[in-house]
């Protein structure tokens, strides 16, 4: 005999992944009166609080973390600059989520979020099902790391910054550091001081000279924003905002290591080609970034044909029931957090007229 199917469980607002983003909304979705478990409830696919953090270089400190901005309502205890982000940051998130009582279940990995005939979704994840009437997506960029393709074969290590543990492994080596962005700066800093190190980009990375006054930040924010209103794919924070005087930066400014060459043409077996010039390296450490990872919402074909999710504010234009927090402009820290909020409010609204517009039980 058939083991009976089990019903999928029901909420009204779910949240996927507990990273700065998801723990924000959780926040604010409890602060508006969702009840815990029955009216909303956060699905993370990690084993423990951290999001991706918890899987962050062993390398980076508090005191070189490219900003991080508190949780709503529970600030970062005061820590030793010294202390590695993968530890202070999951133990931050850890108290955080007890002191507010926010039902996270884990591990959880969702699979897939379909469209049901009554108009909630459906999602389906490794360990059942849940229901529900809006879906806050916060599953961020760690597990899509992304690695562009080249012509060629390289047979040394290669590594993308996502598997980057720190600069021992390569003391010594002469490594090739492919990427204008943060993450590249920091393995700069960092490899700089035990090895050779050759700095490659697509496009001559822009420093950013002035401060980062909150006008600026408006700037950035509608810049991106104009992009995912129209749907286009999202670009990477750095290429709006330019790089920053940080801590890591200053550092390799002092190391001489920030003297940067184009992209190479190709990759040899012993290294990288520009034409007929062929420099051989020991290591390339890809820093080149991250996708979002939204490929769960697939059946949902929210994707239109510019190649991106037309969006409005935090909510996908198309279907109000979704909102992407830490997508487009929400894609930082400070960003996360406001993008909690803003969404949670969109959410009580889009629920509060469902249910006058339904009729009214006999």
């Amino acid at each position: 005999m058939e083991p009976a199917a089990v019903e999928p469980r029901e909420v009204d607002a779910l949240v996927i992944g507990a990273g700065q983003a998801g723990l924000s909304a959780a926040y604010h979705l409890h602060r508006r009166g969702f009840a815990p478990y029955t009216g909303f409830v956060v699905l993370d696919a990690d084993d423990a609080p951290g999001g991706a953090w918890a899987h962050r270089s062993p390398s980076l400190t508090m005191a070189t973390v490219h900003g991080f901005h508190d949780l709503p309502d529970f600030e970062l205890p005061a820590t030793d600059p010294a202390t590695q982000a993968r530890v202070a940051v999951p133990g931050y998130f850890a108290a955080y989520e007890a002191q507010h009582a926010l039902p996270v279940v884990r591990p959880v990995k969702v699979l897939a979020v379909r469209d049901r005939p009554d108009g909630r979704l459906l999602v389906e994840t490794d360990s059942g099902s849940w229901v529900t009437r809006a879906l806050l997506n916060a599953t961020g960029t760690w597990t899509r790391p992304f690695l562009p393709r080249y012509p060629g074969h390289f047979a040394g290590r290669q590594l993308h910054y996502a598997d980057y543990r720190g600069p021992a492994e390569f003391a010594g080596r002469r490594v090739l550091v492919v990427g204008g962005g943060a993450s590249a700066i920091q393995v700069l800093s960092e490899v700089g001081a035990v090895a050779e190190t050759v700095w490659v980009t697509r496009t001559p990375p822009v420093v950013h000279q002035g401060p980062f006054t909150p006008e600026f930040g408006r700037e950035v924010v509608a810049k991106v924003e104009e992009r995912v209103r129209a749907g286009l794919p999202v670009r990477s924070v750095v290429s709006v905002t330019g790089l920053g005087p940080s801590v890591a930066y200053r550092r390799a400014e002092e190391l001489g290591v920030l003297n940067r060459r184009p992209m190479f043409d190709r990759l040899t077996e012993h290294g990288v080609a520009w034409g007929e010039q062929e420099l051989p390296v020991d290591a390339i450490i890809w820093a080149t970034g991250f996708r979002a990872e939204l490929t769960h919402l697939a059946p949902l074909a929210l994707r239109g044909p510019g190649g991106g999710i037309r969006m409005t504010g935090t909510r996908v234009t198309d279907d109000p029931r979704i909102h992407l927090l830490g997508y487009g402009p929400s894609a930082s820290t400070v960003g996360a957090n406001r993008a909690g909020r803003a969404a949670v409010n969109e959410v009580v609204r889009l629920l509060r007229d469902r249910r006058a517009a339904e009729p009214a039980a006999v």
